[in-house]
């Protein structure tokens, strides 16, 4: 009887605690060489590889596949890199600092102590484009990267500095809608390196909008109920204080006339002009043609389809992945109800 508890009890304790498997395969490059499973604990260290966040390292086998096993891990979720690299073995110290390898192939998801996860390596022999999860949250990270070329795309269609002021605030919307429906705050806090990123000409949109924006406020309020002991939340206060020290200050004036009555009701006018542009655009009218409904980026790689371009050679032009490509092309053969590219250029190709 006592024996039973205890085995009871082992198994209890198995199941509560968790174990996670990471298992997936790399290119021909990479056969035989050490893959790397790191923890990101701070999000402004989210870019590169950093020495003091790998936690286990394994081996890929001749065919390239490779696993990561163990019980180990938080029971929440957290932020981790995959990556392998072409660094010797010999002396890992010197060759991993400050990212000098020769070549590095990674990827960012996230995980708990009991997912399983897998990363399927595609046809074109390309690693870690795609993950599969027993996490809804995993991919995350995946889809704000396919966010931000999106963003790159749309970009090249405004010249003028107001026109991209505007579309700045139409992106700052639409990401931080997309990290607020994830229901993850660790996918916004990814989004806010992005935004609130010094170096990146999302800044200044991000220092004008902070004092008067409430998701600030309110993704630390999510942060707190979701990670109330993360490190990551004291880091994020610190940053939001320091920066509304450097946010334009509201002025009052002595003429007897106050900005705000005549900015803020143009701003909202605005507001209102560009959803009812999107909501058009996400919901074509009725007649409307096909080639009407897709997007600029999806016209855009559909010219590039026509013009006989691989995806590794669209990915190349638009500075974009080739899964992001991928993503776009599957999209137009469902709008367009077609199936290939050969069909593509038959349907359309004298029409352009």
């Amino acid at each position: 009887m006592r024996f039973s508890l205890m085995v009871s009890f082992f198994l209890c304790t198995t199941l509560l605690t968790g174990q996670y498997r990471f298992e997936g395969q790399v290119g021909d490059t990479y056969k035989n060489h050490t893959v790397y499973l790191s923890l990101v604990e701070n999000y402004r260290k989210s870019s590169r590889v950093y020495l003091d966040q790998i936690i286990q390292k394994t081996r890929a086998d001749s065919a390239g596949y490779f696993s990561f096993s163990g019980n180990q891990l938080s029971p929440k979720n957290r932020i981790y890199r995959i990556h392998v690299d072409g660094c010797e073995e010999e002396s890992p110290t010197k060759n991993h600092f400050l990212r000098e390898c020769s070549t590095t192939e990674s990827l960012l998801f996230i995980a708990s102590n009991a997912d399983t996860l897998s990363f399927p390596l595609e046809n074109n022999n390309q690693a870690f484009c795609e993950i599969r999860s027993t996490n809804p949250a995993s991919a995350l990270l995946l889809e704000v990267e396919a966010l931000k070329e999106d963003m790159i795309l749309d970009f090249m269609d405004y010249d003028s500095e107001l026109s991209q002021v505007l579309n700045f605030k139409k992106w700052f919307a639409q990401f931080q809608e997309f990290g607020e429906e994830s229901n993850e705050p660790l996918a916004e806090l990814y989004i806010y390196d992005f935004l609130s990123d010094r170096t990146n000409e999302t800044y200044s949109t991000y220092l004008e909008e902070l004092p008067s924006n409430s998701y600030y406020k309110a993704l630390l309020s999510r942060m707190q109920n979701k990670y109330p002991k993360s490190k990551m939340v004291t880091q994020y206060v610190s940053e939001l204080q320091s920066d509304l020290a450097l946010a334009p200050k509201e002025t009052t004036s002595t003429s007897g006339f106050d900005p705000q009555y005549f900015i803020y009701p143009l701003f909202f006018l605005v507001l209102l002009s560009l959803g009812y542009f999107f909501l058009r655009k996400r919901k074509p009218p009725q007649g409307k043609t096909v080639l009407e409904t897709l997007t600029s980026q999806e016209r855009k790689i559909m010219d590039a389809i026509l013009d006989g371009k691989s995806n590794k050679e669209i990915a190349a032009h638009f500075y974009i992945s080739v899964s992001t490509v991928k993503s776009h092309i599957n999209s137009i053969y469902k709008k367009l109800g077609l199936s290939s590219r050969t069909e593509i250029r038959s349907a359309y190709k004298a029409n352009t």
